[in-house]
């Protein structure tokens, strides 16, 4: 191989029992690997509530999305709006501002 990594997307029904067998065999015998059954979930953490580490992550790029270039990303603005616009925006759930500027466009002919 030329040291680059390939990512293999396999169906599991596709995969014979026997291969399964050692899939599972290999996985037992490997000391730093373990089931990750409901008590390890349980017990997990959102990566948020390490600030230290989401400070590293962000600097090396490997949290969130990437960032667009300066005439793609978005500017902030105080906008005084109905009260029943925004509870309609809302009322969808996340990604209510992202509607909200999309009615914009199209209602701007954008």
């Amino acid at each position: 191989m030329d040291g680059k990594t390939r990512e293999r997307t396999v169906d599991p029904n596709d995969i014979s029992d026997e291969e399964d067998a050692a899939i599972n065999r290999g996985i037992a015998e490997d000391p730093d690997t373990f089931e990750l059954d409901d008590e390890w979930y349980a017990r997990a953490r959102p990566v948020w509530e390490f600030p230290e580490l989401v400070e590293i992550l962000q600097k090396h790029g490997k949290l969130g999305r990437p960032p667009l270039p300066e005439g793609e990303k978005k500017q902030r603005v105080t906008l005084y709006l109905d009260r029943d616009v925004v509870e309609r925006l809302k009322a969808d759930g996340r990604g209510w501002s992202t509607r909200a500027n999309a009615a914009l466009r199209r209602a701007l002919g954008l």
